[in-house]
């Protein structure tokens, strides 16, 4: 998902700010690869032996043979599908065949799909009841509502299975709620086995602004079609049972899905472009003042496409020793059709960086979609081989531009390919994803992310691995999600060095590579290249909300002149504390009258200690972690104090206002 915008940084920094500048006050007053063994499908497995009578369906298209090529994952789903938009309806009508493969081993009697347009049915559903109907800035349009109908659903020997749909809500027992759905088969599907069910569904689109939809003649289809849950065999992501992974279309949820095959017909008005995962099987035809497009894609777990009259395309080939050649596919927005360059350079230089960091992109293509202004809701969002852009609402966009096309590009690896559970885990993908672009940042454009700022609006820390709907709201789970977990990522690198965390990424997006790890993977990745248990730092700042909380107690002068024998040296008392979760090798830096410095490591093994000083000038002030390089503590307004001077005392030593004003100010500097 896009990064957070301009108009929120802006904000919170703001936010921020004013709080550190009511702590300066309280100072001055003395206080997004490894081989996979992969087993042949066997045979769509039959529900029964009598066929029974079967109603009228949309015929499928016979479909051009797809390309044959080497399984990069275990492919447990293949979709077939054939979508039509029906014109001046904002409706989709759809037959979907798809076949599932059991990658476990117990039987199966039920099948489970993520009916996600529903979500927007009614301000009922628990998206919309969470989100508020407000999601990344944007709000539901008036009357802007959509939603999906299962029409048909049989086996392949023609026995419907309306009948046996049930809706559930596993998560909060909304009967509101109809993203998630159950279909009992008429026999169960041993493990290795494969079934065939095929579908037929209308979509109603929602106007746009979480994600999916249409604005004006633009129509972004992400999660249209029913997709199959994800049955997660013993083992996977350290489940100790099989089963499947069962989740609602939540107000920050994102999604979870199984590797598979996807061979999709797009239907669209003849003047309309399309733009979709994958690669076209052939040339569009016109059939009936009808644009057919066929698309193929393997080994992704989703398929988005996106259609208008006003796409501006472009397109240019990629070719480096990690990237053997990939098309970059533009769908500009009339607006920014003069800016293809900057689209072309960020998504060059992400592709280029990103594979030699973590592992070859193994896909042909890669198309990026910028939205008109009105469909900004549809803006900033990651899919395989597709991502879209913020709206275009400016001529001349500043670096956001870029920004969040490296941002999307990152998803590609974290979400698309190492694949891991959204719905449970989501710092897996986002923080990750985060922690990239700000690198490719400073790599490409020179621009430094404010990591002691971002730390600071991190108010209240969380688990990592919390399912999302459980931070309490879009702000704690932005906060946590991206931003907290891309400081841990950062704190890490800190802990270790550059050169080692990279070693890190790079070991861990490799072996999990089409494989959904979980959290515990990532940090069995840790120990094994450093070499260590990193159990109770994870402990305390993944799978808890631990952050230290660094505190200058008290700072006492004894007397004028100290008993060390030197008549010239003044003793000084520090008292520092750490109110929040243990921390190592904390710096400290002292200030005298005279402007000597003085720097101190605290262990940090107890959680207070106090540092006796002697210098010939009295301590004007302590800091703890003067350079901010702690990512992990938000609180840094009791990090600073000034000594208690008697009005003797400073009489004697002439202090600089300009350079009390420096050391105090340079605590909010960052």
């Amino acid at each position: 998902m896009k990064p957070l915008s301009l108009r929120s940084k802006i904000i919170l920094a703001t936010l921020a700010t004013l709080a550190l500048l009511g702590g300066a006050i309280d100072v001055f007053s003395g206080l997004r690869p490894v081989a996979v063994t992969i087993s042949a499908p066997k045979e769509a497995k039959s529900l029964v032996t009598t066929p029974k009578t079967i109603a009228r369906q949309l015929p499928l298209p016979d479909y051009s043979p797809v390309p044959v090529t080497e399984a990069l994952s275990q492919r447990v789903a293949e979709y077939h599908i054939d979508v039509q938009l029906v014109p001046d309806t904002e409706t989709l009508k759809a037959s979907e065949t798809v076949t599932w493969t059991h990658p476990g081993v117990k039987p199966v009697s039920d099948l489970y799909f993520h009916l996600y347009p529903n979500a927007f049915s009614s301000t009922d559903t628990t998206f919309m009841q969470e989100s508020g109907g407000e999601l990344r800035g944007d709000s539901m349009p008036d009357n802007g509502f959509g939603s999906m109908t299962l029409t048909d659903l049989r086996t392949t020997e023609g026995v419907s299975l309306l009948q046996r749909v049930q809706y559930v809500q596993p998560d909060d027992g909304n009967i509101n709620d109809k993203t998630l759905v159950k279909v009992h088969l008429p026999q169960p599907v041993n493990g290795g086995e494969s079934v065939t069910l095929k579908l037929q569904f209308e979509v109603k689109l929602p106007k746009i602004f979480a994600r999916m939809g249409t604005s004006g003649n633009f129509v972004m289809a992400g999660q249209w079609f029913p997709k199959l849950s994800v049955y997660e065999p013993a083992g996977t992501r350290g489940v100790t049972e099989e089963g499947w992974n069962l989740h609602q279309y939540h107000g920050t949820s994102e999604f979870y899905s199984d590797f598979g095959i996807y061979n999709v017909t797009i239907s669209v008005p003849s003047n309309y472009t399309v733009a979709a995962t994958g690669f076209p099987v052939k040339n569009a035809k016109l059939k009936q003042e009808q644009k057919i497009y066929q698309f193929y894609a393997d080994d992704v777990h989703d398929f988005a496409w996106a259609a208008s009259p006003d796409f501006v395309y472009a397109e240019e080939a990629l070719s480096t020793p990690e990237v053997p050649g990939v098309r970059i596919k533009l769908y500009l927005d009339p607006l920014h059709q003069d800016l293809k360059e900057r689209y072309f350079q960020a998504a060059k230089a992400a592709l280029t960086s990103f594979s030699k960091w973590y592992g070859p992109y193994p896909y042909s293509t890669l198309s990026i979609v910028v939205p008109p202004k009105g469909g900004n809701g549809a803006g900033g969002m990651e899919y395989p081989t597709l991502i879209t852009a913020f709206g275009a609402a400016e001529i001349s966009p500043n670096t956001s531009l870029e920004r969040t096309i490296i941002h999307e590009i990152g998803h590609q690896y974290f979400y698309g390919m190492v694949a891991s559970n959204e719905f449970e885990e989501a710092w897996l993908d986002e923080s990750f994803t985060s922690y990239a672009e700000d690198k490719l940042m400073e790599q490409e454009y020179g621009i430094m992310a404010n990591l002691p700022l971002q730390s600071s609006l991190v108010t209240t820390s969380q688990p990592l691995d919390l399912e999302t709907w459980k931070y309490g709201g879009a702000d704690s789970y932005t906060r946590n999600v991206y931003i907290r977990g891309k400081l841990v990522l950062k704190d890490i690198e800190r802990l270790t060095s550059a050169k080692v965390m990279a070693a890190i990424m790079s070991s861990y997006t490799h072996k999990y590579r089409f494989q959904h790890p979980s959290t515990s993977d990532f940090q069995k990745i840790v120990e094994k290249v450093t070499g260590k248990s990193w159990q109770t730092y994870f402990d305390q700042y993944v799978y808890s909300g631990g952050a230290p909380d660094f505190a200058i107690e008290n700072i006492t002068i004894p007397s004028n002149k100290s008993n060390s024998g030197d008549a010239h040296s003044y003793e000084s008392l520090v008292k520092v504390v750490n109110k929040g979760s243990a921390y190592a090798n904390v710096p400290l830096k002292f200030t005298f009258s005279d402007g000597y410095t003085m720097e101190r490591i605290w262990s940090g093994e107890h959680k207070e200690t106090t540092f006796q000083l002697f210098h010939n000038a009295p301590l004007l002030s302590a800091e703890i972690d003067p350079d901010h390089s702690i990512l992990l503590e938000s609180k840094h307004i009791n990090n600073f104090k000034l000594a208690a001077l008697d009005q003797d005392t400073l009489s004697r030593w002439t202090v600089s206002m300009t350079k009390l004003l420096e050391s105090v100010l340079g605590t909010l500097v960052w």
